[in-house]
């Protein structure tokens, strides 16, 4: 394939080098002239591992050349590759003015070309800046149509410095945002031949990714050099405390608890984060990230209230009350908050939960139901089909089948509010759904 790669740093650099090496024709589009004629001397612009005998190799075999003439680039180019910086501005947004520049040029490229041309947004962007910025951007200077005369796909990058060529060769996931199937098609040829899943989605969930990623990576290092100060205080060898953290890959290195939803609960995780908050304070060790997840979780609850409050003099429907399913535990339910919130405030309450249905009659928590929660407890409803009929707004607090039968062809006057993900907006196209993350 024929390709234009805007931007020379680390990122437009190996992907430039790592395309041609695979076979590609690549133009190198940059503005600095100085890394212009180091890339036609075969030499490298930046500093990494093994960039310079493959950047050596690829121009020598006439794979890879650079210049700032973008005009020709497109010209010569069926694909477009932006990997341009977007470094922070003073308040922390990011700034898109070298964006804004290389899609105002090839836009303008694009007005003398026949063919139809594919550009693609490798720089990290924000969620809705291919759909807002670039495709406008090259809309109003080509006065062509997106999807008609040109594609637009948005590809970020897992690249880190130090073993960015590497990683292009093994990635742990290629992402391809996609605006329609035909771009896709042709971003996706660029990679068929590398390992690790291929995922094409949509162009907000492609920019995303990238944000998702970095922010668990700065929040792993975190996490770890918190664990570090207080073992450290404790006299607790850090380094074997995480090598065995990390064996669990069943629940600490995996995706579980990973699913955006409703807050935790249950008698381990609150009473743990609270023990090892406490002891960390009484060291004079600093543990802001540890110390502000209850906080982050306090946050979930409210949102949920608050979507609650706005449906005045209407009754509630909770199906499910434990901290989760398969459970009657109801110790630091979150959901028990939650009813207890919305019961103070004079809302009309029902509740159904089999399990603990059954722990009020026989279960090992009837004692904890009769002494803490009574009030609770006499709002259980004989059968999921009555809290329904008795209820106006639906929240499901559990990922029960039989919850999911019975409310797949509820009628339009309800309103549902889905803390687990039990159905998505599509489910229900005519009644009013709500999920908490999604």
């Amino acid at each position: 394939m024929k390709i234009s790669v805007f931007g020379m740093g680390y990122v437009g650099c190996v992907s430039a080098a790592c395309l041609a090496e695979l076979g590609h024709h690549i133009v190198a589009v940059e503005p600095d002239p100085t890394k212009v004629g180091m890339i036609n001397q075969g030499k490298s612009p930046i500093i990494e591992t093994r960039i310079d005998e493959l950047i050596a190799a690829v121009v020598a075999r006439g794979q890879l050349r650079a210049c700032s003439d973008w005009s020709t680039a497109v010209q010569d180019t069926e694909l477009a590759i932006v990997c341009v910086g977007t470094p922070s501005q003073a308040n922390g947004n990011i700034d898109l003015g070298s964006i804004l520049r290389v899609c105002e040029q090839i836009g303008q490229a694009l007005v003398s070309k026949q063919e139809y041309f594919t550009v693609v947004i490798r720089s990290t962007v924000i969620p809705g800046t291919v759909q807002d910025t670039v495709i406008p951007t090259l809309e109003s200077r080509s006065g062509k149509k997106v999807g008609v005369d040109f594609g637009v796909c948005m590809n970020p990058e897992f690249l880190r410095e130090g073993t960015s060529v590497s990683d292009f060769y093994n990635p742990p996931k290629t992402i391809i945002g996609e605006f329609d199937k035909k771009s896709g098609d042709k971003v996706a040829e660029l990679y068929k031949d590398l390992p690790g899943p291929l995922v094409r989605t949509q162009l907000r969930v492609a920019e995303m990714v990238k944000y998702a990623d970095n922010s668990f990576h700065a929040l792993k290092i975190c996490f770890a050099n918190e664990i570090g100060n207080i073992a450290q205080a404790m006299g607790i060898d850090s380094h074997k405390l995480m090598e065995i953290f990390c064996l669990d890959t069943k629940l600490n290195l995996s995706p579980y608890y990973l699913k955006p939803g409703f807050a935790f609960g249950g008698s381990c995780l609150p009473k743990d984060l609270r023990s090892i908050s406490y002891h960390a304070k009484a060291r004079d060790i600093a543990a802001p990230v540890l110390s502000s997840i209850l906080e982050s979780n306090e946050y979930q609850i409210r949102k949920v209230v608050n979507k609650l409050m706005s449906y005045k003099r209407r009754s509630l429907g909770f199906l499910g009350l434990s901290f989760k399913e398969g459970t009657d535990d109801l110790r630091e339910s979150p959901i028990v908050e939650v009813i207890e919130t919305m019961i103070g405030k004079g809302y009309k309450v029902r509740i159904h939960d089999h399990n603990v249905s059954l722990a009020k009659l026989i279960g090992a928590n009837k004692q904890y139901i009769e002494r803490e929660i009574p009030h609770i407890s006499e709002l259980l409803c004989s059968s999921p089909e009555e809290l329904v009929s008795q209820s106006d707004v639906l929240v499901i607090a559990s990922k029960n089948e039989a919850y999911s039968k019975l409310l797949q062809n509820i009628n339009g006057n309800k309103s549902i509010i889905d803390l687990v993900r039990l159905f998505t907006p599509e489910h229900h196209p005519k009644t009013e759904y709500y999920g908490i993350c999604w």
